[in-house]
């Protein structure tokens, strides 16, 4: 049961990483105790991705006679056919991932919960193995906050195994999950609360984006109570109720179902970390270094349970970072990442870097373009025209700091100012660079010619 390496999870990182290592001859375990893929395959960015497709649809059918376009008779929504597709596609990502592994005699994967004994000896089902090399990739999971034991309470796992539409679906939380759950299931044809107990959505973003967020959901008649700070539930005939504590509106509120999008915990409180001596800190992230190592050296953390970055790009770029010391070329740093993500709401959300709040902690002299949807030819020839653009730059270095995207497949020309921010370059790059016409992007550079200094 001795091995060169073992990999715990097969998330994001963990089974390119077995891949490579096999590669290189080494004899490597990876061990999972659920489906293969991590919480992207199985409860993330493949199902959810699928039902927002499936939402758009139903969106644009019923949202066209602007351009044009009628439909005659009722736009019909088949929840249970829609999960269908999610999982004939999850189960074709964990099938290529099997045949993967099979067809590699140098990876050996293990069914079950792993344990550790000691700092090089992992227990699975009774059975020992051991290592002089370990990768934690474990992951994280949806945050069940107290006072909510006694009601069936829905996360972003369980959502996706829903067959009938909600009638009235009560969201806990204003953040990136509970946004893109508020949007799908209102276009399937639930009524939806959202409760959020903050004074805006997505708190870590700009305000004007954070406005223009709500404004968008309530044009869909998504119901949105801020300063609602949620007690505890209780049964209410085949729903739920929820007390609240409140400023205004009542303290309580019932629904048919209830999905709480209350943030995420890492899934290492039962690894016995503390048999291997491994360091995590408060909330329960393993701590890493620049390599991704822990305060045990042979050890190493990567994906959502180092705390490090929640998302898939930065899954996989822990695995880029511990390859590429193995490699021993082109050695990448935890360090070298820009932080950059989207949030697939309609339209989508895009950020790279910093928001005017961080700038500002920072004590930078920055600029910024800012540019309205509506004044953009391309959104308007869509008939899309919610949300607005906005690029910081550095006085003085004219790098850029940071940019939010709220708009159209934002998603997407966001990494106009990702890779130029990779390359270290200043702005007026991408400034004085021709863009395709007509397309959004093609407004960056022209943003990038008028800027002002931040207020």
């Amino acid at each position: 049961m001795k091995y060169d390496a073992i990999i715990i999870g097969t998330g994001q990182a963990g089974p390119p990483l077995a891949l490579s290592l096999a590669k290189k001859g080494k004899k490597v375990a990876i061990i999972e105790k659920n489906h293969l893929g991590g919480t992207c395959v199985n409860t993330g960015c493949t199902p959810t991705k699928t039902y927002i497709a499936s939402a758009r649809r139903v969106f644009v059918a019923r949202n066209s006679e602007e351009l044009g376009v009628g439909i005659e008779g009722k736009v019909k929504v088949n929840l249970k056919q829609i999960k269908r597709r999610k999982d004939d596609l999850i189960q074709e990502s964990r099938d290529s991932w099997e045949k993967s592994f099979s067809e590699e005699p140098g990876i050996s994967l293990i069914r079950g919960k792993a344990k550790f004994i000691d700092s090089k000896s992992i227990e699975v089902d009774g059975k020992i193995f051991s290592a002089e090399t370990i990768y934690i990739n474990v992951g994280a999971r949806p945050r069940i906050p107290e006072g909510f034991e006694n009601v069936p309470v829905l996360t972003n796992e369980t959502m996706l195994e829903l067959e009938e539409i909600p009638e009235h679906l009560i969201i806990v939380g204003g953040g990136y999950v509970g946004l893109e759950f508020a949007q799908m299931f209102r276009r399937f044809g639930s009524k939806v609360t959202i409760l959020e107990r903050g004074e805006r959505l997505m708190k870590k973003e700009d305000e004007d984006i954070s406005e223009a967020i709500a404004e968008i959901l309530k044009k869909e008649d998504i119901h949105i109570r801020f300063k609602s700070e949620c007690i505890s539930a209780k049964p209410a005939g085949e729903g739920v109720e929820i007390q609240l504590e409140c400023e205004t509106g009542e303290p309580s509120i019932k629904g048919s179902h209830l999905l709480m999008a209350t943030g995420r915990i890492p899934n290492t409180d039962e690894l016995g970390l503390d048999a291997a001596e491994i360091k995590t800190d408060k909330k329960g992230y393993i701590q890493v270094n620049e390599r991704l190592q822990t305060n045990m050296d042979h050890i190493f953390a990567l994906g959502d349970c180092n705390g490090e970055g929640a998302f898939t790009h930065t899954s996989y770029n822990d695995f880029q970072i511990v390859d590429s010391h193995l490699q021993g070329t082109e050695k990448k740093y935890l360090s070298d990442r820009i932080s950059c993500y989207a949030a697939y709401i309609d339209p989508s959300l895009a950020r790279v870097g910093m928001n005017l709040e961080e700038i500002r902690e920072k004590g930078l002299k920055a600029n910024i373009a800012i540019k309205p949807m509506k004044e953009i030819a391309r959104a308007k020839e869509m008939g899309e025209t919610d949300g607005l653009l906005k690029i910081y730059t550095e006085e003085g270095t004219d790098k850029i700091l940071g940019a939010s995207f709220l708009g159209t497949r934002a998603d997407e020309y966001i990494h106009a100012i990702i890779d130029v921010m990779y390359a270290d370059a200043p702005y007026t790059v991408i400034k004085n660079a021709v863009h395709i016409h007509p397309t959004v992007s093609e407004l960056i550079p022209t943003m990038l010619q008028n800027l002002k200094p931040v207020k």
